[in-house]
């Protein structure tokens, strides 16, 4: 019997896969970088063929990696995947981009969230899908579309979501899945269907019949073609299990199983979630979805305030360093970690507000820097970054405190979760300890559970999750510093609504 299984990561930049062995372990790994292009001001877009390149070179790099341990593509027993949400990935009958995938950081749909709350259609669509509305919600993209591209839509024939356009690319079958169709706010989550009627409220009630069947995370959903198997190394006829929504993902590599624990995500979004059997419907909130483990719902606060953030000023502001840490066999983040390090908290007074690409807290409000004077070093401003990020956290988190209690226990996934420094810091602004488990990749092992589980490894996902997730590591706050983060967390809150009337 086959003993290894493969998860795929569609991520915000980068496309991952994985080999795992049924208890967890990682085999072989591989990334590829997938490009955005930003045509308008505020317009984030991706081209389909390459998104299906990139994950062909991941999928071969991780077999043939896992292969360099003695595991052959012959030894796969399934695969699944996982990805990010929303924005708008619309295919042909052959499976190929109808135009480029608008990306989860798109702002061109921002006048639908305006005009949807004015007009009252938000308040009529929500005790049904369950979903705040933002300038890239899928909900919001799609009325875009219908009103600016409507020829390209008219022509589609399925709508997915990010992971399903590579599960179509793999299978030749075409499905939707519950936890990220649920987050896309395209169906009814509280009744968990395709709903025309519901869709008709905002006028895309024609949707409908471009989505396909849905599926639970752990279902299989087709099976890999000989042309794929040809293209990535793996073998054809494996068995490809729906996945989930990068969010669910994270929840199930941590061990997310119950409504005992908190999960703090830090990626290109800042994610802040918990499951509970019982759904948190208020217009105020940001996000219920149905969770990868049937029965429950992820209740979500978060939005694009993340790490995104300090990626954006590495890219912009720190081109050398980049080009020495590679030299050096270094990461990047390694001396942002060592920047961020080198001034006590407290020292500087500058505050970051990470809405670079958007906030939830104003949807005008764009990233600043407060405080700053001609003294200020860039490890003062690199600190600020952290600080800010880990700030939007504390803000989100309070916000899911303000609708009854939220878990004591906090496990961290995203990159943060990597570094000391960061979590270390997010244990002191957030007063409360960290946990973190072993898997490098957190998206690839929750899509490698969901395919442990329909290879008939385990029975569910919660008994996958018992022997597939390791908590390695804990870290606790520091009582002498949570008061200075408390206070500076304070001026964060004050900044944001200062600006309030300008952003406006």
């Amino acid at each position: 019997m086959a003993e290894f299984v493969l998860g795929i990561d569609y991520g915000s930049t980068m496309i991952k896969a994985g080999v795992f062995d049924m208890e967890g372990a990682e085999k072989g790994v591989c990334s590829v970088k997938v490009d955005n292009v930003s045509p308008k001001t505020g317009w984030y877009e991706r081209d389909l063929e390459g998104v299906w390149e990139s994950s062909k070179a991941a999928i071969a790099g991780a077999v043939k990696n896992a292969a360099e341990k003695g595991i052959s593509a012959a030894d796969i027993a399934a695969l699944s995947l996982t990805g990010h949400g929303n924005g708008a990935h619309l295919a042909d009958a052959d499976g190929r981009g109808m135009r480029p995938a608008i990306e989860g950081t798109d702002a061109r749909a921002a006048a639908y969230v305006e005009r949807w709350k004015k007009d009252g259609s938000f308040s009529r669509i929500h005790p049904l899908n369950m979903q705040a509305i933002w300038p890239a919600h899928s909900l919001c993209v799609m009325a875009w579309l219908r009103d600016n591209e409507r020829e390209i839509l008219n022509k589609t024939k399925w709508v997915l979501n990010p992971k399903d356009y590579i599960r179509l690319r793999l299978t030749g079958e075409a499905f939707l899945e519950y936890s990220d169709a649920s987050g896309s706010g395209l169906i009814n989550t509280r009744d968990r269907k395709i709903d025309p009627s519901m869709l008709d409220i905002v006028g895309l009630g024609f949707l409908a019949e471009k989505m396909p069947p849905l599926k639970y995370a752990a279902d299989i959903c087709g099976h890999i073609t000989r042309s794929a198997a040809g293209e990535t190394g793996l073998k054809a006829g494996i068995p490809v299990a729906a996945g989930c929504y990068d969010i669910d993902s994270a929840g199930l590599a941590t061990g997310l199983t119950d409504e005992s624990v908190m999960n703090v995500i830090v990626g290109s979004w800042a994610n802040n979630q918990f499951i509970s059997r019982t759904p948190l419907v208020s217009e105020d909130f940001f996000s219920t979805t149905v969770y990868a483990i049937e029965g429950y719902y992820l209740m979500l606060e978060g939005s694009a305030t993340g790490a995104i953030n300090l990626e954006w000023f590495v890219e912009r502001f720190m081109e050398a360093d980049k080009k020495a840490a590679k030299a050096a066999g270094r990461s990047v983040y390694a001396l942002c970690d060592e920047a961020a390090a080198s001034v006590k908290p407290g020292a500087s007074e500058i505050i970051f507000l990470p809405f670079l690409y958007g906030s939830n807290v104003n949807l005008k409000a764009r990233g600043t820097l407060i405080g700053m004077e001609g003294s200020h070093s860039r490890s003062e401003v690199i600190r600020a970054f952290f600080e800010g990020i880990c700030f939007t956290h504390r803000y989100h988190i309070e916000k899911m405190a303000a609708y009854g209690p939220v878990p004591a226990a906090v496990r961290m996934a995203g990159g943060a979760a990597k570094s000391d420094v960061w979590r270390q810091m997010f244990a002191d602004v957030l007063d409360k300890s960290i946990e973190i488990t072993g898997a490098t990749e957190l998206g690839t092992l929750g899509a490698a559970m969901c395919a442990a589980v329909s290879a008939g490894a385990y029975s569910a996902l919660p008994e996958a999750a018992a022997k597939m997730v390791k908590v390695t590591g804990r870290t606790d706050p520091n009582p002498a510093l949570t008061g200075i983060y408390s206070a500076k967390y304070g001026n964060y809150r004050r900044a944001i609504d200062a600006l309030d009337a300008y952003w406006r």
